[in-house]
């Protein structure tokens, strides 16, 4: 199976959520008055307010869930590290699988026919064990302790936009692991069509003009921004 990302739910009109917060800061409104009285245009103008200065806490209270499928468990074993974000992943414990499980298998594996049936023969020796364990009485918890990282899983997301820009930020980059990097970038694509003004400078530090990375300036990506910021710290690197 490939790659599905889908939104499955987020904060109502998370743009203005976001000016709201912000607003509570610099507002003298009392409570009860915070949320009233916006127009599109305010709300975007304090949304570019807050995300420009790096008030970044007002991200924090708008939320987004995504439901994930066809990754392996090498992805979510990665995953898992975003800790500002929530996970519930389809149990191995619990759920049986039934004949060959469905697996990752990475494309420099792929694009390799004879290393490709290797792998694929691979899968379907720990499928047979498997399946004779579990035939043996093995509980599933057992027997899958010899299912690999590349089994097939899926799992549930949520996390509030200040935890997606910096997730984003780290896994779009082209250092990230690949299977990953796909998967940021589904997430995303999806965060940008529901709330395009919290995550226009979305991605890797090079949408923004740097690059936290030792091997940046050999970066195709990063080479091909072009703005004042990029500039400056291509010189200084030269200088240096």
């Amino acid at each position: 199976m490939a790659l599905k990302v889908v939104l499955l739910s987020h904060s109502p009109d998370p743009e203005r959520a976001v000016a709201t917060a912000a607003r509570n800061c610099y507002s003298p409104r009392d409570i009860e008055t915070i949320d009233e009285n916006w127009t599109e245009d305010e709300v975007e103008k304090m949304v570019t307010r807050v995300r420009d200065a790096g008030h970044l806490s007002t991200f924090e209270h708008t939320m987004f869930t995504f439901g994930v499928s066809g990754v392996s468990r090498a992805l979510t074993h990665q995953l898992v590290r975003h800790r500002h974000m929530s996970y519930e992943q389809k149990s191995q414990r619990y759920i049986k699988i039934k004949g060959q499980f469905p697996f990752v298998a990475p494309p420099s594996i792929a694009a390799r026919p004879e290393i490709a049936a290797e792998f694929g023969a691979l899968m379907e020796q720990i499928s047979e064990f498997y399946q004779r364990a579990l035939e043996a009485g093995t509980p599933p918890e057992d027997a899958r302790f010899a299912l690999p990282n590349a089994a097939e899983t899926q799992i549930v997301i949520t996390a509030n936009a200040r935890a997606l820009l910096d997730f984003f930020t780290l896994r779009t980059c082209n250092n990230a692991q690949w299977e990953i990097r796909e998967l940021s970038f589904a997430m995303l694509r999806l965060a940008k069509k529901a709330a395009p003004s919290l995550f226009v400078r979305a991605g890797a530090t090079c949408v923004r003009g740097y690059c936290n990375e030792p091997n940046g300036p050999d970066c195709p990506r990063y080479i091909a921004v072009k703005n004042p910021v990029a500039a400056r710290r291509r010189t200084a690197l030269a200088a240096s």
